[in-house]
């Protein structure tokens, strides 16, 4: 075999090894993100485990939190994505059930996950989800619209400087089980 073809050869190797390693960082993107970012503190990421402690505090009554709401898709995902109310007041340390809307614009059931972030980032280890759209994968058939709820607290040892905080929640396509098979175990 002459050089111009060997060399050819490995860089068709290199290029097909490269878009599968860039494939498998691509489904692996969502878990990690909210790992890395669970782990560390960084880009708002909210609180999921324990939000016992949260409730534990008796709820502020006299203090009012403003809650931001801000949705998006990312990548392919074909949904309309929009929270049904932009802003509510909170007392920290009360437990609030909020709801948003999403429509599957697509010709196929899609899973999608929702990940969470909030700012100022000094807010978001005082923001608990507690229950709902970010907690499990959310199916959704061809055409198909519902609303989703999810709970949340916003701890009340939240530091007195924060009067307004803004939830982010952007909607990736979900890896794993096919909709279709989810769709007799919907989780809302």
């Amino acid at each position: 075999m002459n050089t111009p073809q060997r060399a050819n050869r490995l860089l068709a190797w290199q290029l097909a090894a490269g878009a599968l390693a860039m494939s498998g960082l691509g489904l692996a993107a969502v878990p990690l993100y909210r790992s890395v970012c669970l782990g560390t503190g960084l880009s708002g990421a909210t609180a999921h485990i324990d939000y016992s402690a949260a409730l534990a505090h008796q709820a502020d009554g006299a203090r009012w939190v403003t809650v931001e709401f801000v949705t998006n898709t990312v990548g392919a995902l074909p949904w309309e994505f929009r929270p049904t109310v932009e802003r509510i007041q909170v007392h920290p340390g009360e437990l609030v059930t909020t709801h948003f809307r999403a429509r599957n614009r697509g010709q196929d059931a899609m899973l999608g996950q929702a990940v969470p972030s909030v700012t100022p980032g000094l807010a978001a280890p005082y923001f608990y989800s507690v229950g709902g759209i970010c907690e499990t994968k959310q199916p959704l058939a061809a055409g198909e619209a519902k609303d989703m709820p999810m709970q949340f607290v916003v701890d009340a040892r939240l530091p007195p400087t924060v009067g307004t905080l803004t939830l982010s929640v952007a909607f990736f396509a979900a890896p794993g089980r096919s909709a279709a098979t989810l769709a007799s175990s919907r989780p809302l």
